[in-house]
C-alpha cells in the first residue's frame, strides 16, 4: 500500500486514540515504517531523529543488533508457554534482573506493560498489608488502565467514570512551581507533612502503599528535591505502608544510572519496569522481597495475563541488559546528559521563552514560558515548536501540567552529530515561537 492508500485504510478502520491530538493528531502526522538506531522513516521516505525512543521504549535504539538476534533464535525455541509453570528464559531472566538490583529486590513478576506491572505492584501492597489505600502524586502517570489510570492525575480527565476506590493524590514537589514560597532548600517538607495529614484524615490506618516515579516525566520532567525521597520513605514506613517505585521512565540506565533509586539512597519495597527493558517489545516487571512476596501470597494474591512471562518476550529482557551491562548505557546517558544541557542552557540565555531547563540522563525536558516572572504556561508555543520540529525532522513530545513541556528522550546511541542536528532544528522552533 502506498502512503495515499495506507491513509485511506487508517481513516476507516483505525480507533484514534486521542494522544498529541491537539498539537499534530495522528491522521495528519507520517506513517512511520522502519527505523535504525536513532533514526525513523515514514513511507515517503524522509528521515526523523526519533527523540522519544518510540513509546520511550526503544531507548537501546531501534532494531538494537544483539537484541534481534537473540529474538530470532528464541523464535525457533519457545515462543509462547503456558503461563502457569516457569519456562527457561523467564527463570533466567529473573535470576539475571535480580543481580541488577539491591537487596532485598530479588522476586519478579513478569507481565506485559508499565501499566499491568504498576497494577501488579498495587496489588501486592494491598494483599501484603491487608489494606487497600494507594497514594500517588497529583502529577503522577501510572498507565492507562483503568485501575492506573486512577492513580495517574496529571491525565485525569471528566467522562470516565468513577475511579477505583480508595486512591490519594499528594501534592507533587515541584520546585519551579512551589506553592509555598521560600528559600529554605527543605521547602518541601511543609508540603510533605500536609499531604500526610490529608492521608491520615482519609483513609486512616488504611495506607498499603504510595507509588511514585523519582523524577516525574510525562507530569513534566519534573525532579525530586535533595532529600525528598528519603523523607517520603520515612512517613510511609511511620505508617506500615510500603513504597513502590515506578521506574518505567528512569530505570534501566536512563538517568545515568542502572536505577534512579541509586541516586537518592533509598531502595523502595517494590519496583517496576518497562519501556525499553524488551528493547522494543512487550514486557515488564514487578521487583520485591522474600519477604512481601510471602505475605502477598499469604493474603491471597493471585495476578496474571495470557502472556505473562511469555518466553520471547523474556529472552528479549536477557538480551536488553546484555546490552546495557556491554555498552555501559548509564555512561552513554551522563555524557548525553552533559553535552545537551550545556546547549540548552545557551540556549535559555537567548530566549527569554525558556523557564526552565531540567532532566537527567537521557530524559530531558524545558519548560516554556510567556514570561520568567510571572512563569505563565506557554502551550501554543510549545506546539509551535513540536510542529515546526516534525516539519524538520524530528519526533520528541509535549508533556506536563499545562501542556508546556517538551520532553526529549534520544536513544543511548545517538551520536553528538545527531545532538547538533536535534539541538540546530530545536533552535529554530524557538526562533520562530519567540518571533510570534
Amino acid at each position: 500500500m502506498n502512503t495515499r492508500e495506507l491513509r485511506e485504510a487508517a481513516a476507516e478502520h483505525l480507533v484514534r486514540n486521542g494522544l498529541l491530538a491537539d498539537v499534530v493528531p495522528a491522521a495528519q502526522g507520517p506513517i512511520l515504517a522502519r527505523a535504525e538506531g536513532s533514526l525513523i522513516w515514514d513511507t515517503e521516505g524522509k528521515e526523523y531523529l526519533d527523540f522519544n525512543s518510540g513509546q520511550m521504549c526503544s531507548t537501546l535504539g531501534h532494531n538494537h543488533p544483539a537484541v534481534t538476534r537473540a529474538i530470532r533464535a528464541g523464535l525457533g525455541e519457545l515462543t509462547h508457554a503456558s503461563s502457569v509453570y516457569y519456562n527457561v528464559p523467564q527463570v533466567e531472566l529473573a535470576r539475571r534482573l535480580a543481580g541488577t538490583l539491591d537487596a532485598p529486590l530479588k522476586r519478579t513478576l513478569f507481565i506485559q506493560s508499565g501499566a499491568d506491572s504498576n497494577e501488579a505492584a498495587m496489588l501486592f501492597a494491598r494483599r501484603a498489608t491487608g489494606r487497600s489505600g494507594i497514594a500517588a502524586f497529583h502529577l503522577s502517570f501510572h498507565g492507562y488502565t483503568d485501575v492506573t489510570r486512577a492513580v495517574s492525575y496529571c491525565a485525569a480527565g471528566p467522562g470516565y467514570g468513577p475511579s477505583i476506590p480508595d486512591v490519594y493524590a499528594i501534592p507533587t514537589p515541584y520546585a519551579y512551581r512551589a506553592p509555598l514560597a521560600s528559600e529554605d532548600p527543605e521547602w518541601w517538607r511543609p508540603l510533605l507533612g500536609m499531604g500526610f495529614e490529608l492521608l491520615d484524615r482519609e483513609c486512616p490506618g488504611n495506607l498499603a502503599g504510595v507509588i511514585v516515579e523519582p523524577l516525574v516525566s510525562a507530569g513534566g520532567v519534573i525532579e525530586m528535591p535533595d532529600g525528598y525521597l528519603a523523607a517520603l520513605l520515612e512517613e510511609v514506613r511511620a505508617r506500615g505502608a510500603l513504597l513502590i517505585f515506578d521506574e518505567a521512565q528512569t530505570g534501566l540506565g536512563k538517568l545515568g544510572t542502572m536505577y534512579a533509586y541509586q541516586q537518592e539512597g533509598v531502595v523502595p519495597d517494590i519496583i517496576t519496569l518497562s519501556k525499553h527493558f524488551g528493547g522494543g517489545l512487550a514486557v515488564s516487571a514487578m521487583v520485591t522481597s522474600d519477604e512481601i512476596e510471602e505475605r502477598a501470597i499469604a493474603g491471597g494474591l493471585s495476578f496474571g495475563h495470557s502472556h505473562s512471562s511469555d518466553p520471547i518476550a523474556c529472552t528479549a529482557g536477557s538480551a536488553s541488559l546484555d546490552v546495557i551491562e556491554a555498552e555501559d548505557v548509564p555512561a552513554r546517558a551522563r555524557r548525553i546528559s552533559a553535552y545537551w544541557q550545556e546547549r540548552v542552557r545557551a540556549l535559555q540565555q537567548r530566549f527569554e521563552i525558556i523557564g526552565d531547563v531540567r532532566g537527567r540522563g537521557i530524559l530531558q525536558g524545558i519548560e516554556l514560558v510567556r514570561d520568567r516572572r510571572g512563569k505563565a504556561p506557554a502551550k501554543e508555543e510549545a506546539q509551535a515548536v513540536y510542529r515546526h520540529a516534525l516539519r524538520e525532522g524530528m519526533i520528541f513530545s509535549v508533556r506536563g501540567q499545562h501542556g508546556n513541556v517538551m520532553r526529549f528522550v534520544p536513544p543511548f546511541g545517538t551520536t553528538e552529530a545527531q545532538l547538533d542536528r536535534a539541538l540546530d532544528i530545536l533552535e529554530g522552533g524557538l526562533e520562530a515561537a519567540h518571533r510570534r
